[in-house]
């Protein structure tokens, strides 16, 4: 009776949203999740605290596009941002590929309502610390919505590095060698507690753990020694199509990163916990794209799932997915249900009271009947990314469907489809001996590329596929050399 009575004074009272998004963050980077060697109790208390989503999904394999999603409740197919922002497209692409990558919109469209917008409307002070990569001047974070922002510019990458001077045009300098991450993390505190007696949409946006990868020397040295305690790796990398990939959790420097991101978390949590507020602030908890196992840093593995940030399998595109909302969720509650970076938009709004706007958030669901331990109709997810990755990600659209998924690859009109439940590495390819399932599959993606406007990347004239197969074979040998060598090193 008396739990049933605190639940109903919890619901009188409106709720606060505190949103957190990491970048670049894996799913296997987490504790709970299975990372051994990264240290996340913050984290991993957090996902206890509340639901966590086993299936959980960015809408792309790269940044831009999966915070646009979060935003705007759309698809990046349907909104034109379907790459990071800034990235070469079109005619001004100069590498030798078998396509063109599609033009790519540079900012979020003005006419559409952004959740801060929709927010904000409904009375909450709306605050943005951190990664924004939504555009440049004239659509920066507080000309979408939010009353604060602190970092929110156009690059993608903290154009200081992670220590103060941070060289970032929306925030002021803190004493040299102030750590950015924490930096970030105290803003958002201050935020709420400056708040506190009002409703707040806090939205967090961790410029961690994109590169560059930068630590403190006290971290690093602890995680040399944690890896060699456990013993060194023979090889970290393996060639997987177009890039090496990073097999093993190790780098020493990255792991100093996540060191600092949890505690920036735990910064955040403590506040609201401090000020009785986690017991009316929704708290969520995702990424945009999967750990960087190739390109940039090569820095982490997100094994048993294949490859990483900008790659088509699931480690490009899974992500921690944690929801908290007090008096709703029961702790350590788990689900399974495949969601999507869409859903956030009009979960968000019934959680805390505020009308739906199915016309602004088309291709979400609101989660609540989850959250409760209900169901949703089953669903297709899907994805479309007409570019090549920085990672050694291809041209590509993809649906789920069920325990089935399916790739269409734009460069040869080939498909590639896996049954997840029973090969979640994507190792063994089911498109031959399910051929009517396959077809099927790649029928309703086909629609549902016609139905968004997505836009389709077209033959390059310029193409050598000599000279494509020579850089490959370059890549197979020198380049995977000196990977191994580099990331020895770090173990002297």
């Amino acid at each position: 009776m008396l739990f049933l009575l605190l639940c109903v004074q919890l619901q009188a009272r409106p709720l606060n949203v505190l949103f957190v998004l990491v970048d670049d963050l894996g799913v296997k980077d987490i504790g709970i999740e299975g990372s051994t060697f990264y240290e996340t109790p913050h984290i991993d208390q957090l996902a206890a605290s509340g639901m966590r989503f086993t299936q959980g999904y960015a809408t792309c394999q790269v940044c831009s596009p999966s915070r646009a999603s979060i935003m705007l409740g759309k698809y990046p197919a349907r909104i034109g941002i379907t790459d990071w922002i800034g990235a070469a497209t079109g005619t001004r692409w100069n590498r030798n590929d078998r396509v063109l990558p599609s033009e790519n919109r540079a900012g979020l469209p003005a006419n559409d309502e952004t959740l801060a917008e929709a927010m904000r409307a409904g009375g909450y002070k709306t605050f943005f610390a951190g990664k924004w990569h939504l555009g440049g001047e004239g659509s920066f974070p507080e000309d979408h919505g939010f009353d604060i922002n602190i970092g929110g510019h156009h690059r993608g990458s903290p154009p200081g590095g992670f220590f103060s001077p941070y060289k970032n045009p929306k925030m002021k300098d803190g004493p040299v060698g102030e750590s950015l991450t924490l930096r970030l993390a105290r803003e958002t505190a201050s935020f709420i507690e400056a708040n506190r007696e009002d409703k707040f949409f806090a939205y967090l946006s961790f410029y961690a753990v994109h590169a560059p990868v930068q630590t403190t020397p006290e971290l690093q040295n602890k995680y040399v020694e944690k890896a060699k305690a456990e013993g060194l790796a023979d090889h970290r990398f393996t060639f997987d199509r177009t890039m090496s990939v990073r097999q093993v959790q190790d780098h020493p420097v990255y792991a100093g990163m996540m060191e600092t991101l949890d505690e920036a978390v735990g910064i955040v949590l403590d506040k609201l916990a401090a000020l009785k507020l986690d017991e009316r602030t929704v708290v969520i908890f995702t990424s945009d794209n999967g750990g960087v196992s190739s390109g940039d840093a090569f820095a982490t593995s997100n094994l048993p799932l294949r490859g990483g940030k900008g790659r088509q399998w699931e480690g490009g595109i899974r992500e921690p997915y944690y929801i908290r909302v007090p008096g709703l969720t029961a702790p350590a509650s788990v689900c399974d249900v495949p969601v999507t970076g869409t859903d956030f938009y009009p979960t968000i709004l019934e959680l805390v009271g505020l009308p739906l706007r199915p016309q602004q958030h088309l291709d979400g669901l609101s989660l609540k009947p989850l959250l409760t331990g209900r169901t949703l109709a089953s669903r297709k997810l899907f994805w479309h990314y007409p570019h090549y990755g920085n990672q050694g990600g291809e041209p590509c659209a993809i649906i789920r469907s069920g325990d089935w998924k399916l790739i269409h690859y734009y460069e040869d009109g080939r498909d590639e489809l896996y049954q997840l439940s029973k090969d979640i590495g994507e190792q063994n390819d089911r498109a031959r001996q399910q051929v009517e399932r396959a077809t099927d599959l790649r029928k309703e993606l086909d629609r549902w590329l016609v139905e968004t406007g997505a836009s389709i990347p077209q033959p390059d004239p310029r193409f050598d596929p000599a000279k494509k197969l020579q850089q490959l074979e370059a890549r197979k040998t020198r380049h995977h050399a000196s990977l191994e060598k580099s990331h020895a090193r770090y173990f002297k």
